[in-house]
């Protein structure tokens, strides 16, 4: 797999190997925890490209990076197809290199001090299964899957550590954001894999050992990133490590393995929702991170391909990311050869403009705890039969529960189960998602966090089903799919799915559904609350989250504020449209009140870009207890005073609240 096979001739590699800029020259650059802006390219180079880096300039390159003044960027490297972006001894590199590109990218960013990282795709690896099957992972079929080599196998020490070990020394990388990990590794039936198993596995969900057989994956998928971390650290020091989605909602787990930050890319429809719930989760991990929105809409969204997306779609997006304290990218495609055309350079700039114009406000800033939703990491692993995400509809709890209570204008987090114990009693009001398989810790965190004082809504019929009969609620044997109609503040809410029937007892009944569009009869519990200890639970044993993530309908969210706002007072009061989202944060003894315009998301692929977000407001703000000394609404520099009232709000504002002496 060296070079005689790649098709790039030595003349090319050893013309592009020496960096001319000396380390001397090039201002310092920052670390990725200290990143708030920047940029992502990748082209996935494979074995028909003809003309890779013909139309890279250095002149581009600049024009580029002067107008988004980013922190960082992160170039490609290899992609899914396997092939190398550069010309490499160890190879295999794409045989339509016409030009380094990347020492290019190189020189313009260390003259700019601006970091550079590659993206490169680890497990996935379409050309080394091909080129050496015995690295594949096989499927239960005992059939190669086609891209995803095997963490049991050699792959990772022959090609992918010695792959890095040569760009990193000859670009002088940064580091390397690695594609392709925890959301396309799968079960392995390779001789390997069994062999460390210890014999014969079970192949489908239900079958004796599966889940066993899954985390037995998963503890080898940690080992596999723990261990290139662990050897590219070892020869580089330098080097920052990220592997894609590690640690995020796609795979819940408390930070242990020794990468340097975390990072994923949201895309698809209905992406802003996406980001709400990525961002309030790596928020919690207690490690540098980022998000990545993608430029363009994705090519299977819609009939044409590409669509890219104007600068305010990306604010918007943007937005959601940096009112929960961390960084922002986004993610372009050049032309095959490297070519950006200027629209797409004049977006970036404005998007870069937007950023930075935010970042005093935003980066790194810390939750003001309000309202919580349970993250069930236990349950997913339990109940998705996947090894990490993503997980489709199996997240839709959490979601939905976080987009309802967003679209009340309060202040959201998302709480992992792994943290729980740690954080709960911080939280006036906490939600456990409609989950199908809690851990019975979880639940026990949550009682004792009720009994203390706390506010605690339990949602779900598996849920209600577990802890009913101990906190005195009467229920089914079983939950049952059923027709729902929940009482909305103009039409009834539309909640089938899975919901178990209860008597009340001593319990108060706050709401009722019916089983049809008939609010007069046959009615049944829907939501329930009682004291617990010094503490209140709030009943709703059925998919509340699964269906507003699934529909949005406002009659649900109307259903939802009924439910949480009596037990419930914000810290600051927000009247506003529903589709105004509300962030706050504290940095530098200032109260931070993230104000984001949310109104006409892209939801649909045939709507797959806007170019203009109607104004919001007015917005209304009420603090409770003493008046603020000083608000401001920043970046307009506008000073707010009472009744601090914003006639006009853009796509995203912040007022900082200067606290009363």
């Amino acid at each position: 797999m060296g070079m005689n096979g790649s098709g790039i001739s030595r003349r090319v590699f050893f013309a592009s190997a020496a960096l001319p800029l000396a380390a001397a020259q090039a201002p310092p650059r920052k670390r990725r925890a200290e990143c708030f802006f920047g940029l992502h390219f990748d082209l996935h180079p494979g074995e028909k490209d003809t003309a890779l880096g013909r139309d890279v300039t250095e002149e581009m390159i600049g024009r580029l990076l002067d107008a988004a003044r980013p922190d960082f960027v992160q170039y490609d490297a290899k992609g899914h197809p396997g092939w190398l972006g550069w010309p490499s001894e160890v190879g295999p590199s794409a045989p339509g290199i016409v030009r380094d590109s990347l020492r290019l990218w190189r020189e313009a960013t260390a003259r700019r001090g601006v970091a550079l990282y590659i993206h490169f795709s680890g497990v996935w690896d379409s050309e080394a299964v091909k080129r050496r099957p015995e690295w594949a992972r096989l499927d239960r079929d005992g059939k190669t899957d086609g891209r995803n080599t095997s963490v049991f196998s050699a792959y990772v020490d022959e090609l992918m550590i010695p792959q890095l070990r040569e760009g990193a020394p000859k670009y002088d990388l940064d580091g390397v954001w690695v594609d392709g990990e925890c959301w396309s590794v799968a079960p392995d039936y390779s001789p390997a894999a069994l062999k460390a198993w210890g014999g014969a596995a079970p192949r489908e969900p239900g079958e004796p050992r599966w889940q066993e057989w899954l985390e037995f994956h998963r503890e080898r998928f940690r080992q596999y990133v723990k261990h290139y971390v662990e050897e590219l650290h070892k020869s580089h020091p330098r080097l920052q490590v990220a592997s894609n989605w590690l640690y995020s909602t796609l795979m819940p787990e408390e930070p242990a393995l020794p990468v340097d930050f975390l990072s994923g890319d949201y895309l698809g429809n209905a992406s802003i929702s996406r980001a709400r719930l990525e961002a309030r989760y790596l928020a919690q991990t207690g490690r540098p991170w980022d998000l990545m929105a993608w430029g363009f809409q994705q090519a299977n969204s819609n009939p044409v391909g590409h669509v890219h997306k104007p600068a305010v779609q990306v604010q918007q997006e943007a937005g959601v990311v940096l009112a929960q304290g961390g960084g922002f990218q986004v993610y372009y495609q050049p032309s095959r050869a490297g070519h950006f055309e200027e629209s797409h350079i004049r977006v970036m700039g404005e998007v870069g403009r937007f950023c930075r114009a935010r970042q005093a406000v935003s980066h790194q800033t810390e939750t003001v705890p309000q309202i919580g939703v349970v993250m069930s990491g236990a349950s997913l692993y339990r109940s998705a039969n996947r090894l990490f995400g993503g997980w489709g509809r199996a997240a839709a709890p959490a979601g939905g529960w976080v987009d309802a209570l967003v679209a009340c204008q309060w202040s959201v987090d998302v709480l992992p189960d792994w943290k729980l114990g740690r954080i709960a009693a911080d939280y006036p009001f906490i939600v456990l998602p409609d989950w199908p398989a809690v851990d019975g810790k979880t639940h026990e965190i949550l009682l004792r966090y009720a009994e203390a004082g706390g506010r605690l809504l339990i949602a779900g019929a598996q849920n209600a089903l577990a802890l009913g009969p101990k906190l005195g609620l009467k229920c089914a044997d079983e939950a049952r799919e059923q027709a729902a109609f929940l009482g909305g503040s103009e039409v009834l809410g539309n909640a089938r799915g899975l919901w178990l029937d209860v008597e009340a007892g001593s319990w108060r009944v706050l709401e009722q559904r019916y089983p049809a569009l008939d609010s007069t009869r046959d009615g049944r519990p829907a939501a329930l609350s009682r004291e617990w200890g010094k503490g209140q639970l709030i009943m709703a044993p059925g998919p509340l989250g699964q269906v507003y993530d699934g529909t949005h309908a406002p009659a649900i969210r109307d259903f939802v504020r009924r439910l949480v706002r009596p037990y419930f007072e914000p810290l600051v009061e927000v009247d506003g449209p529903p589709t105004l989202e509300v962030a706050l944060r504290r940095k530098d003894g200032r109260l931070l009140v993230h104000l984001l315009n949310c109104t006409g998301v892209q939801v649909a692929g045939e709507w797959a870009a806007i170019d203009y977000v109607p104004p919001a407001g007015p917005v209304n703000l009420r603090f409770r207890g003493a008046a603020p000394r000083r608000v401001e609404l920043l970046p307009e520099g506008v000073v707010l005073r009472p009744p601090y009232r914003i006639e006009r709000l853009g796509v995203h504002a912040v007022a900082a609240v200067q606290p009363s002496r």
